[in-house]
């Protein structure tokens, strides 16, 4: 990425009507959102999982269906929407039925319709997936504090 694109994305992410730079106390809350945390490694998950990210249900599609995850990219920002911290709650039954949800970085992102479709068309190749549901909610709103550190490495913003 170009020195002019880091600045340029640093200035959109720090544009005057963001919100400050704190986790969605919401769901940083959540319960399981501390546990998702220390046992990543466990569940085996690669890398970190956002403090915000709240995930439960069946530990054998919790890594496959968070590697789909990290496949999808915001178009405007060259970081996975699971690292930037925009997948909020990650729940999985026991008949794979997997429910999402989301927030995006703005009420105005130029994918708010077609996000939904790329989770559901990046999770259902899963082995042992069934069915993929995606809520977007504003509340909390998405704010720098949900992002990964490696989220924040590749953004230059150390």
């Amino acid at each position: 990425m170009a020195e002019r694109d880091v600045t340029e994305m640093n200035e959109m992410l720090t544009a005057s009507d963001a919100v400050p730079d704190t986790a969605p106390s919401a769901a940083a809350d959540a319960p399981g959102a501390e546990t998702a945390e220390l046992d990543a490694a466990a569940l085996g998950i690669e890398g970190e999982v956002p403090a915000t990210t709240e995930i439960t249900g069946r530990a054998d599609l919790i890594a496959p269906v968070v590697a789909a995850l990290r496949t999808i990219f915001d178009p405007e920002i060259p970081v996975n929407i699971f690292d930037l911290g925009l997948i909020y709650k990650l729940e999985i039954d026991e008949s794979g039925h997997i429910a999402v949800t989301m927030t995006l970085t703005a009420p105005g992102c130029p994918v708010a319709e077609e996000m939904p479709g790329m989770v559901q068309s990046a999770v259902m190749p899963v082995e042992g997936v069934e069915q993929v549901d995606v809520a977007i909610t504003w509340d909390p709103p998405w704010n720098m504090g949900c992002m990964t550190e490696d989220a924040r490495l590749a953004l230059g913003m150390f």
